[in-house]
């Protein structure tokens, strides 16, 4: 699939979603252009992870389109599975494979969804576990890790598909406080090398320090969607200055 330099990679059309009679996401329409970071903010219950969740086919729509590459990702790709290869999802909650070990948790998308061989899976897992600093924790299990090692496995899991995108979903809100920094630091890595994301956060420092653009999502409509220095410092929505105000207050 060809892209033209201005065309997104990721669109996000009318999206609608429902749990039986509750609308959850009522018309989200946003871009994602290579390179860019956009994070994702508003009250729990806003819509956020449901959104972000959408984006991966994690959830049905209930109507709406995601587009990748210009193409309806539903007419485009015959399974999901290779789809997400292109699209890396990062969960608040690791989803590790307990009875495997790092080493294997990192090779087995390669080797069942892109048809690697063992031996390039593992070479290709071992870089990215070097990137996250965890190469020393090959053979470890996860219940053997702090969750901050956890989330780091986890991103390399992600990035070993060679992803184009990366979906992260609130990465640090399991982890104890002093694990979160390590696992921002690892974000803002990859912020640096140019990898584009979409995370769904409530680190408002990193929000305004690493994004491109900021998502304000409120009762699941977006209310406002600007650069960060707009955003935290002159929000257009009133109502993501009332969300904010306790962030700036405390700073």
């Amino acid at each position: 699939m060809a892209m033209t330099n201005n065309e997104p990679l990721l669109e996000v059309k009318d999206l609608h979603k429902s749990f039986g009679q509750r609308e959850i996401l009522k018309g989200i329409n946003f871009k994602v252009h290579k390179g860019e970071v956009i994070c994702i903010i508003g009250k729990s219950g806003s819509g956020k992870s449901t959104m972000i969740r959408c984006v991966n086919f994690l959830e049905t729509l209930t109507s709406g389109a995601i587009c990748y590459q210009g193409k309806n990702v539903l007419d485009e790709f015959k399974e999901l599975s290779l789809y997400r290869t292109k699209v890396g999802m990062v969960f608040q909650s690791f989803n590790l494979f307990n009875n495997m070990t790092v080493l294997d948790n990192c090779t087995v998308g390669q080797t069942k969804v892109l048809r690697k061989g063992k031996e390039e899976a593992q070479q290709n897992a071992l870089k990215y576990l070097q990137h996250v600093g965890m190469a020393n924790y090959i053979n470890a299990k996860p219940h053997q890790l702090s969750g901050g090692q956890k989330q780091r496995v986890a991103i390399a899991r992600a990035l070993a598909l060679e992803p184009e995108i990366l979906l992260m979903d609130e990465p640090t809100s399991a982890l104890d406080s002093e694990m979160v920094g390590e696992v921002l630091q690892i974000m803002r890595q990859l912020a640096a090398e140019g990898m584009t994301m979409l995370i769904v956060t409530h680190e408002m420092a990193f929000a305004r320090d690493v994004a491109s653009q900021v998502i304000f999502v409120d009762e699941g409509i977006i209310a406002e969607m600007n650069p960060p220095e707009i955003v935290f410092k002159a929000p257009e929505n009133e109502r993501t200055a009332e969300f904010l105000a306790r962030f700036n207050n405390g700073r």
